[in-house]
């Protein structure tokens, strides 16, 4: 006799509790960062775990970092780069796992293997004609630059998880929305992309921070000071012969929290894509 498969609760605390386990072994790291931001330069090497006291409490890390540079210009750019492309990528990827998903044509599989292949092949190995191609295109030291690349940099992984998504979605609903008059936009729109939600958020997530934490582009395409980026603006605390790791420690903690903003926005839907395979 066949019996159904039922969700097993057991299993579904395991999954949460692994990632809770897995969240704070990854937060102690920014912990002692941002510790050692209010610490005094000796108290940082005396001892990096401890807490700030009466006597270590230092700002003069975030004094220096307010003075020195453009940090709210720097950090606007670094805002606009990355939430502009988190939503092409969504927007973009989403539409093109649809496309792969719903219609059968000649090609679809070898399609959707070369859309894959960035996820192989770094974007970075063809920096030298991305970096011609912007020159061509007069947008070196825009923004604009940077949200290109890091759009067809996303673009790539989002397609091959989303796609993955959109096959689980019951083609009796979009089948009951054409019937029903709606045309595809509105379907993918209305009714695809909300069940795919949790798909998304890992999208946004695994992309963010690769985005926001990059130095490599921001050096290459944007070094102009009207389009630094916070991490490309942190570099002038790290020198050759002297670091300032006050200010260093201090710039990195404020860059850490609009990342653990939006990773609490995007956690839930995370926690229920990455669980939502194991806990049958």
């Amino acid at each position: 006799m066949m019996h159904k498969s039922r969700s097993n609760p057991f299993n579904s605390i395991l999954a949460h509790g692994a990632l809770i386990t897995y969240t704070l072994i990854a937060l102690f790291p920014v912990f002692v960062i941002l510790v050692n931001s209010f610490k005094t330069r000796k108290a940082i090497f005396r001892d990096p775990l401890a807490l700030p006291t009466s006597d270590t409490f230092s700002l003069v890390g975030y004094q220096t970092v307010l003075k020195q540079g453009d940090f709210f210009l720097y950090f606007q750019n670094s805002m606009i780069v990355t939430v502009v492309s988190l939503a092409l990528v969504l927007l973009f990827g989403a539409m093109a796992a649809f496309a792969l998903a719903e219609y059968r044509f000649k090609g679809n599989m070898l399609l959707g293997l070369y859309l894959a292949l960035g996820i192989m092949i770094p974007i970075r190995i063809g920096t030298v004609a991305i970096l011609e191609l912007m020159v061509d295109t007069g947008l070196v030291n825009t923004l604009t630059a940077l949200i290109l690349v890091y759009t067809a940099q996303g673009l790539p992984l989002a397609v091959f998880i989303l796609s993955e998504f959109m096959k689980q979605v019951s083609d009796d609903l979009k089948n009951a929305g054409r019937i029903d008059g709606l045309s595809e936009y509105t379907i993918f729109f209305r009714l695809v992309l909300p069940l795919v939600r949790p798909a998304m958020a890992t999208v946004a997530v695994f992309n963010m921070i690769p985005i926001w934490n990059d130095l490599w582009f921001p050096l290459i395409l944007a070094p102009a000071e009207e389009t630094k980026t916070l991490t490309l603006g942190s570099q002038v605390f790290i020198g050759q012969f002297v670091t300032d790791w006050n200010a260093v420690l201090s710039a990195l903690s404020m860059a850490i929290l609009p990342v653990m903003v939006l990773y609490v926005i995007f956690s839930r839907q995370l926690i229920r894509g990455i669980t939502s395979g194991a806990v049958k």
